[in-house]
């Protein structure tokens, strides 16, 4: 069997890779001239980093199989994290119940209220009592209105702009439920993985993988649309580097694209399947990475709950991983999720750079832009769909309308959020809906 796939991220690759052991031609198109998508990286200082921030919970049972299975398990090394929650001008500490406790923005008892509720929450184990909420009411009923203004609240609008008050309390869910099942000993302090020759390195072997195995995949290589043709859409007009326009045809066509890319790709769909493409939101991920000569802070993670903040999170990524990897550098990672017309996506690096370093100045007083050696600005669109109340009903199926044709995207991982975790979970799973549909 032939299976053309659009994308080289982890999703598309982790389908070659299953499609290929199982002995099919699997052909990747990926229009970057990299392979990874958000998972990618680029040299810094003799290492290779993640254009955006990369670890892995211990429950990320997946592609931690999946990289003992490409014999990278070696490489795999679990560390304890360190987490900061900035309010009021100060960085707390917020990696365990105990920090919680001392959390003086919280009078003692909204700690108390907002702990029980968060170990209830823990212990749910299923999300459909949450499809019908939003994490807004939810939260400000049971765990005060304290407790929902002074924690959670920043952290959806930071994460979900405007779209804040509309997210389903299932997302909310699934994050306690992740950060808890990642603590470990008597301090419940969370453990964190990175394979030390980074995500890049699990990439690249991924794609040789898929090589050895018989397949192709293509860097630099545009897919102008899928033709439909006798009761089938399973036809790619491509364009390879450097070559001209030509129509390739499979037996089945996975598409990993966002919804909205999608549509401008594939033929016409039935009223309800294009109703549920156009109906999820996207925000956009901007991240700014900082290569500096000294520790900013002594935490690998920091949500930022001040609205005047012109960031969401610090992700420290030398407070967990070895600098020496990078040559003793310290590397910091600025996180945002604005929409694509806002004003923070436009701009440039240098225009965010000038913009964030008085904030940054705030948190760190003795912080001076010498230190940044170098700075890095990425973009990435389509990063994170809006996950509403009862979103579980209006996720577009893998199997599209169209008779060999497959979506796999983020906006069908759920109730978990995106990741590589959830991408090569999906990634495998639509690679075997293929194969059953073709009796193989």
């Amino acid at each position: 069997m032939r299976v053309g796939i659009i994308g080289g991220g982890v999703a598309g690759l982790a389908a070659a890779y299953e499609l290929t052991k199982q002995s099919h031609f699997a052909e990747v198109f990926e229009q970057a001239d990299f392979l990874g998508g958000q998972a990618s990286t680029f040299d810094v200082f003799g290492g290779r980093l993640e254009r955006g921030y990369h670890h892995l919970f211990v429950s990320d049972t997946e592609i931690t199989e999946l990289i003992h299975e490409l014999g990278l398990g070696d490489e795999l090394a679990w560390m304890e994290s360190s987490v900061g929650f900035y309010h009021g001008g100060k960085v707390w500490d917020f990696a365990s119940p105990r920090d919680l406790l001392f959390f003086k923005p919280l009078p003692f008892l909204d700690r108390v209220r907002v702990g029980l509720w968060t170990l209830l929450l823990q212990k749910t184990k299923s999300y459909a009592k949450f499809e019908n909420v939003t994490a807004k009411d939810w939260l400000s009923r049971r765990m005060g209105p304290k407790g929902y203004e002074v924690i959670w609240e920043p952290l959806l609008r930071g994460k979900f702009g405007e779209f804040y008050d509309k997210i389903g309390m299932t997302w909310i869910w699934n994050k306690v439920t992740l950060r808890v099942a990642s603590r470990k000993g008597a301090g419940q302090v969370e453990h964190l993985g990175y394979p030390m020759g980074s995500f890049g390195e699990v990439i690249e072997v991924l794609a040789d993988r898929i090589a050895q195995q018989g397949g192709a995949v293509h860097t630099s290589a545009s897919v102008a649309k899928i033709v439909e043709s006798e009761g089938s859409a399973t036809t790619l007009d491509v364009r390879l580097k450097d070559s001209e326009s030509e129509l390739r045809e499979y037996d089945a066509v996975i598409a990993t694209t966002p919804s909205y890319v999608f549509t401008r790709l594939a033929p016409p769909m039935p009223e309800d399947y294009h109703n549920k493409l156009v109906g999820i939101d996207y925000l956009s991920a901007v991240l700014m990475v900082l290569v500096m000569d000294r520790p900013f802070t002594n935490k690998y993670w920091m949500n930022i709950a001040d609205p005047d903040m012109p960031f969401v999170a610090l992700i420290e990524h030398t407070n967990l991983i070895d600098r020496e990897l990078y040559g003793g550098k310290h590397i910091l990672y600025i996180s945002n999720y604005p929409s694509r017309d806002s004003d923070l996506y436009q701009k440039s690096g240098e225009e965010l750079m000038d913009l964030f370093v008085p904030h940054l100045q705030k948190i760190n007083p003795d912080f001076d832009r010498s230190w940044v050696i170098e700075y890095h600005h990425h973009r990435v669109d389509g990063a994170q769909p809006i996950v509403g109340i009862n979103y579980g009903a209006g996720i577009p199926g893998h199997r599209t309308p169209h008779k060999g044709l497959y979506l796999a995207n983020t906006t069908q991982i759920y109730p978990e959020d995106r990741g590589t975790n959830y991408s090569v979970r999906m990634g495998r799973r639509v690679a075997q809906m293929v194969m059953d549909d073709a009796s193989f």
